[in-house]
């Protein structure tokens, strides 16, 4: 009998151990003291006494000398403790793992399923068990506490802000918190992040945390315009080729070199076996786009996808701990027409797969029919939406145009619909826009999507590169 597939992968090894020039450090919390904050702390000029600089770091235990690692055993799981102590989840047995999860794999090319497998949690009862909806009821979880603190990069409160008008008011003897010189755009980004504040933005809608209850490994971080840019990085097996030890040394590299969030897109076999692995060693949130995974469930023939299919796959990745979905709910069957005289046409994968559906069946878009339903399976794990903007201009000769609006319009419309499900939101965009229209692309998409969290994509965004 042939040796499993990746059969060395059995004892990995990733990358470890400090970045040069640096050293990790972590703060503790006050209402919760028991929380570990990491920052990095990256030396200056050590022969002339400066101290060193504080700076944001998402690389989790990887990078801390004294951790030891072994991604069969996975990360240590502290969030457990604070989920189950807000007592509104329960544990369950979970769904079965089915073999069209990992594409219907011979066993000896199976990759083995991730050693020690964490009960699954869901809320209890119908429960709404989302950051959202603690804001909303004036709770400062253990999350938003440790998102406050990591965002101060261990400044303290009152500490005097470093623009050149508070310095000067500074010397004057004058409040040393006066405003930012420069245009604001409308942010209101306070000198001092305090876990009020946290709560505040997630209750408006204004910014996520992405944090699903059963990835108890996270190390929390928070998403919006308020808060410091945060950066993602995209990996995933292909088709061709790839184990579960390369996928969480790639996760490992993309931390280390500063991405905030990770996005796993793997298409072809052993999607579930390996994002086991990822989400078990991954202190970040991590994405996916199930509609990937669907689609390969019915193998690869987009006409054959359905709500049913769909569902079941979302249930599989809330339940394994995916942080957040992209969903392109806006590509609706009206506005397929309006990309028809397009340059680029339709450059998202996901919109893609959902207008060769809706053409082929002459139907509306089963994610928009059933989205109050999507809604229901997210609130129950606290998955927040990444709303996929399908229809982006591919280029900067589509950029702003009807088909663009039209799926912007209805973000909006959803966007409204997921809240008040208690669901957490960032809404995608706006892909190619050249640099004179980028305000009056943003202008619109923060009036239609109530201010809610932005997802921008990169320069070079075919083949879905979301930044943060």
């Amino acid at each position: 009998m042939n040796k499993p597939e990746n059969q060395a992968a059995f004892a990995p090894s990733v990358t470890t151990g400090p970045i040069p020039g640096s050293r990790k450090v972590y703060a503790s919390g006050c209402a919760h003291p028991d929380l570990r904050v990491p920052f990095r702390e990256v030396a200056v000029h050590p022969t002339a006494n400066e101290p060193p600089v504080t700076v944001y770091d998402p690389s989790g235990p990887y990078t801390d000398p004294t951790a030891k690692i072994d991604i069969n055993l996975g990360l240590a799981r502290p969030r457990v403790e604070w989920v189950k102590a807000r007592g509104d989840v329960e544990e369950i047995d979970g769904r079965a793992v089915k073999p069209e999860d990992n594409g219907n794999v011979s066993a000896e090319k199976l990759t083995p399923p991730f050693p020690k497998q964490p009960r699954v949690l869901r809320a209890k009862g119908g429960a709404c068990v989302t950051q959202l909806e603690y804001a909303r009821r004036g709770i400062i979880t253990p999350e938003m506490e440790y998102v406050a603190i990591r965002e101060n990069l261990r400044r303290e409160y009152g500490a005097r802000a470093s623009s050149p008008a508070s310095l000067a008011a500074a010397n004057a003897g004058e409040d040393a918190r006066a405003p930012y010189d420069g245009e604001s755009f409308g942010a209101s980004i306070p000198d001092f992040v305090t876990p009020e504040f946290v709560r505040e933005e997630i209750a408006r809608g204004r910014a996520i945390i992405p944090a699903n209850i059963n990835h108890s490994e996270l190390e929390p971080m928070i998403i919006g315009r308020n808060f410091l840019v945060k950066i993602n990085a995209n990996i995933g097996n292909s088709a061709v080729t790839s184990s579960m030890a390369e996928e969480v040394d790639k996760l490992v590299w993309a931390i280390r070199h500063g991405a905030d969030t990770v996005m796993d897109l793997s298409t072809g076999r052993n999607i579930h076996n390996i994002r086991d692995w990822i989400i078990r060693n991954s202190p970040v949130p991590i994405g996916t786009v199930p509609i990937y995974q669907a689609l390969e469930k019915v193998g690869g023939v987009a006409e054959d996808l359905s709500w049913e299919v769909y569902r079941d796959t979302l249930i599989e990745q809330a339940e394994q701990g995916v942080d957040y979905f992209t969903v392109h709910a806006g590509v609706r069957l009206p506005f397929i027409h309006l990309t028809a005289k397009r340059v680029t046409g339709i450059v998202s994968r996901g919109g893609s797969i959902m207008a060769k559906w809706c053409l082929s069946h002459h139907k509306e878009s089963f994610l928009y029919t059933h989205f109050a339903e999507i809604c229901d399976i997210m609130r129950a794990y606290d998955v927040s939406f990444s709303l996929g903007d399908g229809l982006r201009p591919g280029s900067i000769a589509d950029a702003n145009d009807a088909a663009q609006f039209a799926e912007l319009e209805t973000l909006g419309e959803l966007t409204k619909i997921a809240w008040d499900h208690g669901v957490q939101v960032m809404i995608e965009g706006p892909g190619h826009v050249p640099m004179h229209k980028i305000k009056a692309n943003m202008d619109k998409q923060l009036a239609t999507c109530g201010e809610g969290a932005l997802l921008h994509a990169g320069p070079a965004d075919h083949r879905h590169r979301p930044r943060l």
